[in-house]
């Protein structure tokens, strides 16, 4: 067998040395032969726990009984059932083969013995049928050997055991069977269970069926819910595995035993503040459970996912909203990744669900004094030391205000100015205060270093609160506010102290003079992006942004500078983009014209959209799909539980584009909103290369009239130079907008950036191109009909030479019929004129043949017309009989029948001789 020798020649490469795996192997040999082959039960069940010690502690006695062992053993399972000492043995034995061997030393690209086992193990069905039979043991360690053997066989190789169970009668009913049995049993069946329903839908609905929910939230009940144990978690991620991408698991799980015992796992029980891993862990379970119900099927038009909609409608019937508020706002002690993940429970909650939006909207927190828990949430944007946090609550009302323009309109209602004494009042005054009042205070804050973080984070909400609403950014335009001290100056608009923030966000420089990455960074993208989203189909935005021309400049410089990252000069050119596309000035210092002129001359075209090639080649935008939820196993659950923040000094030295913070700040609708302005911001450059612009500001002396110059002369060359002037503006216009239109394809392609596209050369060799591709494209319109015509041609000359050919042929077939039948009949005369009786029949013998079979012919009509005759004269009788009975004559009833018929003349079978 190639794969047994495989296996034995494997045990020599991989350990390098021969003598000691060839000691092994025939070590295993020889008790593998003592457990086949031995006399005494004793030494055979010495010889198991030998195999078995020396199996669990040597790589290359691993690689040895997968060689030879595997028959051995799977023998000894099915034929010595009632020896449960040595079937015990046996499956530890097996367990033993399929566990990897650690070892400090070893490369990673080393053959793995107890993967190589598991393969072959898995290739016959028969033994998967064999290992879920001896499940009906009643030995205990049978049974317990046996689930671990199973569960080492789903983690190696999970796709073809899960295809075994599937095939095998009743095999999935063992397994369930397993959760009803001892404590230590049904926890091994239940950590086979999560390995089993992974990715396997069909398994998932026999285990439901199966009745897996009803089991499962009784063993979580008996194990004291979240604080119960690992047991809680294995319950929480097998019940996870049966509800994610699978709607009819959730229908039923609705409509049979509800949500109600999911909720109450997130109740609080025991000592409030008293959080161990384990109960973090599941906590966290829970709430991922909790995701998947009101998530849905991502391949499912969220519009059309009735099943989704319904499951959040109930799941805020049950008062879930009220739990996720205690755990995420009110319990400030709880592990920061519960709360994180509590937020993000409650934004997918309400995401375009108009009752649960009023839900959130109306809902108030708190004992003594009571706040709208909206105003809550975002004073946890504003004051959290954690990242991670903040992202979360953030989450809540990017949900909130997703499609929900009545609810922004609401939150912008609330964003009216303070008075100066009360931007600076304390902190714990802000409980009284209204939204939009908290909002705005948190956006004039001063300049230095921890404010600056909060006016960010403030700004980030603003952005939520007027995406793709006109009114709402309209409104927000309005505010001005006050300078810090009046002698500085007039009021400015809040878009206008954005800005500054911007500037004093990238002057910044920690102790070591470099920007600081990890906080920083992330500042300015969120301030780059309320931007973009303020000015997106805002006219009256760009206006506001124009009014100050430093403004223009720092964004040119930004754009400029290298040592930015390349998401802020991206961000950065799409908003100078936006100050063209949506630029409806009149001015013509602040036209779109004048702007696109402006960063032509500072920056370049070449070098302008070269930034964007930069930003959608980062790996942000690049992904054509977000990254899969994390899967909340055994193996990451410890990670998940532990705070994720991005401590500064080590997050310094990385890279800009391997800072976590990037993908909370990039949603996929930003990402998308920044494609599609970068695709108008090229084509409105090109517009506005096409277009001359509204006012001539110097007149040339040629419009003057010359002395002596005759008012029809003065007439006729004003308009000659008129003619000209229009012709001339003409080209150019055609150039400009062949050379942006060019220029917006190819982007920052070329090397060649710093050459100016107007010289006197480029636009000769220009011309001289587009001449000589007009003519070839003319010869080529001709080339194209001329091909056309020759290849019908070709066609009507090939079908007619097809057909002269096919009549050649059919008289070629008649004219060899005809000389083969006048070969016939030159032959057949030749043989009358020579007498030959070869030739001509033998007609008297004709004669003969034919008077035989006539004779016989009529001797056979002859018969049958006899047997006829006896039939009807038999039933002649009967009726004669009858009638005598009846009293009548017969004889008189016949006369005069048959006179009229004459006796049939005697037909003679002999024909006459012609």
């Amino acid at each position: 067998m190639d794969l047994v020798s495989g296996y034995k020649g494997m045990v020599g490469l991989v350990f390098g040395n021969e003598n000691s795996s060839s000691n092994e192997d025939s070590y295993v040999e020889r008790v593998l032969d003592r457990i086949s082959n031995g006399q005494l039960a004793e030494d055979r069940r010495t010889a198991m726990v030998e195999l078995q010690s020396v199996v669990a502690e040597s790589r290359a006695a691993q690689l040895a009984f997968g060689a030879m062992g595997f028959p051995v053993l799977m023998s000894v399972l099915k034929e010595e059932r009632d020896d449960v000492e040595m079937v015990r043995g046996a499956l530890e034995t097996l367990v033993s083969a399929l566990t990897p061997i650690n070892h400090a030393k070893g490369s990673k690209d080393q053959v793995q013995p107890a993967l190589m086992n598991s393969d072959l193990l898995s290739r016959e069905s028969d033994s998967i049928s064999l290992l879920l039979s001896l499940l009906s043991e009643e030995d205990f360690y049978v049974r317990y050997y046996t689930l671990q053997l199973l569960t080492a066989l789903l983690t190696n190789s999970p796709t073809r055991l899960q295809e075994a169970i599937l095939s095998i009668p009743r095999g999935i009913t063992r397994l369930m069977d397993m959760l009803m049995d001892r404590e230590v049993i049904r926890n091994e069946a239940l950590l086979l269970l999560t390995y089993l329903t992974r990715e396997a839908e069909e398994i998932q609905k026999i285990v439901v069926f199966e009745g897996a929910f009803e089991k499962v939230f009784s063993i979580i009940k008996e194990e004291g819910g979240s604080d119960g144990g690992v047991v809680v978690q294995d319950c929480l991620e097998l019940l996870s595995n049966l509800l994610r991408k699978n709607a009819s698991n959730q229908v039923l799980l609705r409509e049979t035993i509800g949500f109600d015992p999911l909720i109450s796992i997130l109740k609080s029980r025991g000592s409030t503040y008293s959080f161990t891993q384990q109960k973090t862990v599941n906590l966290l379970s829970a709430l991922e459970t909790l995701n998947l119900l009101i998530m849905g099927d991502p391949k499912v038009d969220p519009a059309k996912d009735g099943n989704k909609l319904t499951n959040k409608t109930t799941l805020v019937q049950k008062k879930v909203l009220d739990h996720l508020l205690l755990l995420g706002v009110e319990s400030q002690w709880a592990p920061v990744p519960v709360r994180c993940a509590a937020l993000q429970c409650i934004g997918n909650l309400i995401t375009e669900h108009p009752k649960n939006l009023d839900a959130i909207a109306s809902k108030f927190l708190g004992d003594d004094v009571q706040e709208p828990a909206l105003n809550s949430i975002l004073r946890i944007i504003l004051r959290t030391s954690s990242t991670q946090e903040f992202f979360a609550a953030d989450y809540v009302f990017k949900c909130f205000c997703e499609k929900n323009s009545d609810g922004q309109t609401m939150l912008a209602s609330t964003l009216i100015p303070q008075p100066q004494s009360m931007i600076h009042a304390p902190l714990e005054e802000d409980v009284n205060m209204s939204f939009g009042s908290m909002l705005l205070r948190s956006l004039t804050l001063s300049e230095n270093d921890g404010d600056l973080e909060t006016c960010c984070r403030a700004a980030s909400v603003l952005s939520h609160v007027i995406k793709n609403n006109s009114q709402c950014k309209e409104r927000v335009l309005k505010i001005k506010l006050e300078a810090p001290m009046h002698s500085l100056g007039d009021p400015e608009p809040l878009m206008h102290r954005m800005v500054k923030y911007l500037a004093v966000a990238s002057s910044m420089k920690n102790r070591n003079g470099k920007s600081a990455l990890s906080s920083n960074s992330y500042l300015q993208l969120i301030i780059l992006k309320l931007l973009i989203i303020w000015l997106a189909d805002c006219p009256s935005a760009v206006q506001c942004f124009l009014d100050s021309r430093p403004h223009l400049t720092y964004l040119l410089e930004l754009v400029a500078d290298s040592t930015a990252t390349v998401f802020m000069r991206g961000l950065a050119a799409v908003i100078l983009g936006e100050c063209v596309i949506y630029n409806k000035s009149s001015d013509s210092e602040k036209d779109a014209f004048t702007i696109v002129d402006t960063f032509s001359q500072k920056i370049g075209l070449t070098s302008y959209f070269l930034k964007f090639d930069e930003l959608q080649k980062s790996f942000l935008f690049a992904s054509k799909s977000l990254e899969p939820r994390k899967v909340l196993t055994r193996s990451t659950a410890a990670s998940m539980a532990e705070v994720e923040d991005v401590d500064e000094d080590a997050s310094s030295n990385q890279k800009d584009g391997e800072l976590p913070i990037l993908s909370s700040v990039f949603d996929s609708h930003f990402i998308n909103t920044v494609k599609r302005l970068e695709a108008d911001i090229r084509e409105s450059i090109v517009i506005v290369y096409s277009q001359p612009k509204s006012k001539v500001a110097v007149v040339p002396a040629e419009l003057e009239q010359r002395k002596g110059e005759t008012d029809g002369e003065y007439i006729k060359r004003l308009k000659a130079f008129v003619e000209k002037q229009c012709t001339e503006i003409q080209d150019l216009l055609g150039r400009n907008a062949t050379l942006a239109e060019d220029l917006s394809k190819t982007g920052g392609s070329e090397s060649s950036s710093e050459q100016r596209v107007s010289g006197p050369s480029n636009r000769v060799q220009l011309e001289t191109l587009q001449r000589d591709l007009q003519e070839v494209s003319k010869r080529l319109e001709l080339l194209k009909e001329e091909k056309v015509k020759a290849e019908s041609d070709a066609s009507y000359y090939q079908n007619l030479a097809s057909k002269m050919e096919s009549d050649l042929k059919s008289l070629s077939d008649a004219y060899n019929s005809l000389e083969q039948a006048n070969f016939h009949l030159e032959k057949e005369a030749k043989a009358l004129k020579s007498g030959g009786v070869s030739i001509s029949p033998d007609i008297e013998a004709i004669k003969a043949e034919a008077r035989e079979e006539a004779q016989k012919e009529s001797e056979t009509e002859l018969n049958d017309l006899l047997v006829c005759l006896g039939q009807e004269q038999s039933k002649v009788e009967r009726l004669s009989a009858r009638l005598m009975e009846l009293g009548e004559d017969v004889d008189t009833l016949l006369e005069g029948i048959g006179d009229d018929l004459g006796l049939p003349e005697e037909i003679d079978d002999e024909d006459e001789d012609e």
